[in-house]
């Protein structure tokens, strides 16, 4: 059965929601934001921003779910693709850098797990990123096989490479001289030399 014309507002609000919740908190800090200052933004009141997240901690559990959720898929699409394993591995760290920048205020809000959640948050979203560290694991581990990569420890190339991709967003500036994709493009013909 579809989605009802209600849902579809629903999700739609709550995007919005948490687009804006992103920018505040990655301009505040978490600690400092309030479910006010969301609302005030957006134009709403504090009694609505209840209808769409429970308390401010679901709200933030959920902008790292509009982190992790296109980034699984993503890797999900270039495993199951015919690229060779040095095309994957070019594919995935480019996607991440041009993602990372399309959404920069939400990536540097996820990037921070810090002492903020609950255990029950804390484990969904850690078992995320065990999913995705996983399916990279095994492109690393697909081009080991090959031997189109060396052998390198898988682990520490991941984090490595992960380390490198994820410290992109702090000294990104939409005004610099290079475009996402140059940017990309760099970053990818330095990290494989890691892997070749």
């Amino acid at each position: 059965m579809g989605t009802s014309l209600r849902q579809k507002k629903m999700a739609k609000k709550k995007n919005e929601i948490l687009r804006s919740a992103s920018s505040i908190i990655s301009e505040k800090g978490y600690e400092k934001t309030t479910m006010e200052d969301i609302a005030a933004q957006l134009l709403m009141t504090k009694g609505s921003m209840y209808y769409y997240f429970k308390n401010k901690e679901e709200l933030l559990f959920e902008c790292h779910l509009m982190i992790l959720e296109p980034s699984i898929e993503k890797l999900i699409d270039v495993r199951n693709s015919d690229l060779s394993p040095l095309g994957k591995m070019r594919k995935v760290i480019s996607d991440y850098i041009i993602f990372e920048i399309n959404e920069k205020a939400m990536f540097n809000v996820a990037g921070k797990l810090d002492q903020t959640f609950s255990k029950e948050f804390l484990e969904k979203i850690l078992a995320k990123r065990d999913e995705y560290n996983h399916i990279f694991d095994e492109l690393i581990q697909e081009g080991i096989k090959t031997e189109v990569f060396q052998n390198v420890d898988v682990k520490m190339a991941r984090l490595i490479i992960l380390g490198a991709l994820n410290s992109v967003q702090s000294w990104y500036k939409p005004e610099g001289k290079l475009k996402p994709e140059e940017i990309a493009n760099i970053h990818a013909d330095y990290l494989l030399k890691i892997l070749t």
